[in-house]
């Protein structure tokens, strides 16, 4: 029994609450266990510059740990390191999305971890859908584009081995732990954006990758099922 009560291949407590805020085109807060991260989706004219004139747009994402979201005070700058989880966010919402589509505009992600546990960058992932989702929901419902630009789902989950056990979905304490830490981002219809590994410890073999992948790819998809019962209902439309 793992120590918050759970088995191996069980997912925390899982919640998304769309429209946490009412300002940005797309909101989402997520909540995997005690891990909370705020995701928005704002959408502005307008391209970087190697994309004027092309007709294409561009989806990207910014991440941070606000003051106060773990147990030692949080500097408000970006480090190396949310420099390296905003790309894998911009990363994995691009894959998704059909860019041609979505004409010359920009849609930034932003990312705010109110609270972390473990596996902030997987749940930023599957709540940056969630609030991007809706964003271009609402472009679509405006008349500003014809076709919805996303894709496909998308939803990410870590996993690794802990005192030989492959599991799924890792808190703080776990993770700090791990022999071997995974993170895997995948697509609704089963395909991979991208997977993050590396041996904390002693090194894995093929079969224990292959449970760990396996883990993983049915962890999100019970995260898409949750995905698609949060989007059955379409976005309230905004005030001008």
């Amino acid at each position: 029994m793992r120590p918050d009560g759970r088995v191996k291949d069980e997912l925390r407590p899982l919640r998304f609450e769309r429209d946490f805020t009412e300002m940005a085109d797309g909101a989402c807060l997520v909540t995997f266990g005690r891990t909370r991260v705020l995701c928005t989706a704002s959408i502005g004219e307008g391209v970087p510059r190697w994309l004027k004139n092309t007709g294409r747009g561009w989806v990207t994402a910014e991440y941070s740990m606000l003051p106060g979201s773990s147990n030692e005070r949080i500097r408000r700058r970006v480090s190396g390191r949310d420099q390296e989880i905003q790309r894998l966010i911009g990363r994995s919402l691009r894959a998704v999305a059909d860019l041609d589509l979505l004409g010359e505009r920009e849609v930034t992600v932003d990312c705010d971890v109110l609270q972390a546990d473990g596996g902030t960058r997987t749940a930023s992932i599957c709540g940056g859908y969630l609030a991007l989702h809706d964003a271009l929901t609402r472009l679509l419902s405006s008349g500003e584009i014809t076709q919805h630009p996303l894709t496909d789902e998308l939803a990410a989950i870590s996993v690794g081995i802990i005192g030989g056990e492959a599991r799924l979905d890792l808190p703080y304490i776990e993770d700090s732990a791990a022999e071997v830490d995974f993170n895997v981002v995948m697509t609704g219809s089963g395909n991979f954006v991208e997977v993050q590994g590396t041996a904390e410890g002693a090194s894995f073999d093929r079969s224990q990758l292959d449970s760990l992948v396996d883990l993983a790819a049915g962890g999100i998809a019970r995260i898409v099922e949750m995905q698609r019962a949060a989007l059955a209902e379409p976005p309230a439309q905004r005030s001008t």
